[in-house]
């Protein structure tokens, strides 16, 4: 199914399900938000990567309308619904301050992955290494690749292209992938800390014993 929708362009990555807290505070978008509140419509966000408009983004609904300001200026929730292709950037619509986009919308695979508890557990290894504590706020029986996506650490690029896997299996293999690559590096970093932790402390070291070649 092909449709018109407004667009609110941002360097963000919403993905379906998700619950994201926003500041409205363009009159364009004032606009927007204003519209679709008052008429029950949703709008698309495409995630902006390197000044441009990505091809792939996310229909949201708003929520709630957390707070107006005297100057008109939002707290707004919003919920991701699903994701769609842009087959159109439409700079000026008329009558309004903003954009739109004729878009296609995407059949997403909801199929189950045997990889998903590894991933979350991975994920819950780089946090430990961290030292972060986040809470995915569901048993991990019922967390999606969607859930636990903004708990990796992904880079907005990769955020994009996980965006664009339309298979369960398929998100839930790239970060498994990604968490492979990112863990040693944690690992890493975790171990430089405490050397340079312990720059400047009394050291307990065996000297080299030159008899026997070894320490």
């Amino acid at each position: 199914m092909t449709n018109f929708i407004p667009i609110f362009p941002l360097e963000l990555v919403v993905f379906p399900g998700e619950k994201v807290n926003l500041h409205i505070f363009e009159e364009r978008y004032k606009q927007l938000i204003s519209e679709c509140n008052r008429e029950k419509k949703n709008f698309g966000i495409p995630p902006v990567l390197q000044s441009r408009i990505a091809d792939n983004g996310t229909l949201v609904e708003i929520t709630k309308i957390v707070k107006q300001y005297h100057d008109g200026r939002m707290d707004i929730t919003i919920r991701g619904v699903s994701i769609y292709r842009v087959l159109e950037v439409i700079h000026s619509v008329p009558a309004k301050l903003y954009s739109g986009a004729i878009v296609k919308h995407l059949q997403n695979e909801d199929n189950n992955s045997r990889q998903t508890q590894t991933v979350i557990d991975n994920i819950r290894e780089l946090h430990q290494m961290l030292n972060v504590k986040k809470s995915f706020d569901k048993p991990d029986a019922v967390l999606k690749s969607y859930d636990i996506a903004h708990h990796a650490g992904l880079s907005l690029q990769e955020e994009y292209e996980l965006l664009c896997l339309l298979r369960e299996d398929q998100r839930i293999e790239y970060l498994r992938r990604y968490l492979k690559k990112m863990i040693p590096v944690a690992a890493g970093l975790e171990n430089l800390k405490k050397k340079i932790q312990l720059n400047g402390h009394f050291k307990e070291l065996k000297g080299f014993d030159f008899n026997s070649g070894k320490l």
